[in-house]
């Protein structure tokens, strides 16, 4: 599912605006859920009107996938950040460095649990859980990719085992209070470091 690409204003007004309807939709979804919340009740929370609603998003579904995008944002910043962080204090080990980017994006997921849970509830737009598979899956294959060399094949099984937990973990530390749920997070990840991409060149070539 794709965004529309609606234009929106540049100038500080307008930039508030958006600003205040994403909080709204972002309030209103969290409340009700995205298939019972309406656009009437976004611009009353947002003290905007529908016309400055339709003027930045083409509809509800518009503005479910900006909230996305910004999260996926600041997710991306957070796994980066802290990879970028170990390999500044000198881990280079490919394993470990997969392992701090799966947590600190399972740790972002709790810190913006009742964010987190909106997206991952299955109660979004039509299309978005395969968007958000898409997405995850592509995350997931840049980590993957610290494993293996510029001319090495993508190891599609190690991909779609990692990606497919990291789906299910995410939903399931967003259910817990804090304290169990970063327990959770390292035991995830602990368990994930331990995977291994297939060696091509250790298999047996049949007869």
């Amino acid at each position: 599912m794709d965004r529309t690409g609606k234009p929106t204003r540049t100038s500080p007004r307008g930039a508030a605006t958006r600003s205040a309807l994403l909080r709204a939709a972002a309030q209103v979804f969290r409340t009700v859920g995205f298939a019972k919340a309406g656009v009437s009740e976004v611009v009353s929370v947002a003290g905007a009107s529908v016309g400055s609603l339709y003027h930045h998003f083409s509809g509800k579904a518009d503005l479910y996938l900006a909230l996305y995008e910004e999260f996926q944002e600041r997710q991306q910043e957070r796994t980066h950040r802290a990879v970028v962080e170990a390999r500044a204090a000198g881990e280079g080990d490919p394993t470990r460095l997969m392992n701090i980017a799966a947590r600190a994006y399972l740790v972002g997921c709790i810190e913006e649990r009742e964010t987190t849970r909106l997206f991952f509830s299955g109660d979004g737009p039509p299309g978005f859980e395969y968007q958000l598979r898409e997405r995850l899956t592509a995350w997931t294959d840049r980590n993957v990719a610290l494993f293996r060399k510029a001319d090495e094949p993508v190891d599609e099984a190690l991909l779609i085992v990692v990606s497919g937990s990291m789906l299910v973990a995410v939903a399931e530390v967003v259910r817990r209070d804090d304290v169990d749920a970063r327990r959770l997070a390292d035991d995830i990840t602990d368990l994930l470091s331990t995977l291994q991409p297939r060696r091509r060149d250790a298999e047996v070539a049949p007869g």
